[in-house]
């Protein structure tokens, strides 16, 4: 199978609830499988972007919206992104040494701070829906989010270096192309800020590309003084934050129209 076919397949299969062919999991079969990520990304502001219309049409509750809005992420994911989130919070909580941080991470059981962490997530993410559902200006800005997200969740595991030798970080790492689906990946970002910039021709956008690279930036520096590297975890953290920044972005953006 082509590697650009295999490497969506096993993009789909592992962070969407779309059902795709079973591949070996190789260096010929996830070569380019991280460049993929940010399309399951697409099908979720894509998703979004029709349940606003739908709630728009029928003059739904707020509410209705904004819960919907914040479940979509979480059912077409399968949630394997916050749960990176919630491990990360009871991670962080512990104030711990980075070995006892990454056991905490491995433990399948869910912590006081991982609960806080998961919650407040999630309510913050309600909040601001409904808040975007009453000042849309900026809509495709926050629609883009899970794309973004996506871009720098999946070229932080390729940059920085692991924690450890195991987990789903080190395996999609280890086999792809570092170069190719770091350069993938940058033009990627650069393609989805300029249609935004053209879309929305906005301030914002140059606000959104100026937090997003503060953010990654300290993500990075997060990652490698408290765990001593990147883990599966700790991408999942970095696209659920950068969702939740991007969404901020927008709704302070539409208050300020």
């Amino acid at each position: 199978m082509n590697s650009l076919i295999s490497g969506f397949c096993v993009a789909f299969s592992m962070y969407s609830f779309i059902p795709m062919p079973q591949l070996t999991w190789d260096k010929k079969t996830m070569r380019y499988a991280l460049c993929f990520l940010p399309f399951v990304g697409v099908l979720i502001g894509a998703c979004q972007y029709l349940w606003f219309l739908f709630c728009t049409h029928f003059e739904a509750n707020t509410l209705f919206y904004a819960i919907g809005a914040t479940l979509l992420p979480v059912l077409i994911s399968g949630g394997i992104h916050l749960d990176g989130l919630t491990d990360t919070s009871d991670a962080l909580g512990s104030h711990s040494e980075p070995e006892r941080r990454l056991e905490i991470m491995k433990d399948p059981h869910v912590g006081a701070f991982g609960v806080l962490g998961m919650v407040v997530f999630l309510m913050c993410e309600t909040a601001l829906f409904a808040q975007l559902y009453e000042t849309p200006n900026y809509l495709f800005l926050a629609l883009c989010g899970s794309t973004l997200a996506r871009i720098v969740g999946g070229r932080a595991i390729v940059s920085l270096p692991c924690a450890k030798n195991t987990g789903l970080a080190y395996i999609f790492a280890e086999n792809s192309e570092k170069e190719r689906t770091k350069h993938a990946m940058l033009f990627e970002l650069i393609a989805a800020f300029l249609a935004l910039a053209v879309i929305s021709r906005s301030i914002w956008v140059v606000i959104s590309i100026a937090a997003v690279i503060l953010w990654c930036i300290g993500h990075a520096r997060l990652c490698q003084k408290r765990f001593g590297g990147i883990t599966g975890d700790l991408a999942g953290f970095l696209i659920s934050t950068t969702e939740l920044l991007l969404l901020l972005i927008a709704v302070i953006g539409g208050l300020c129209a």
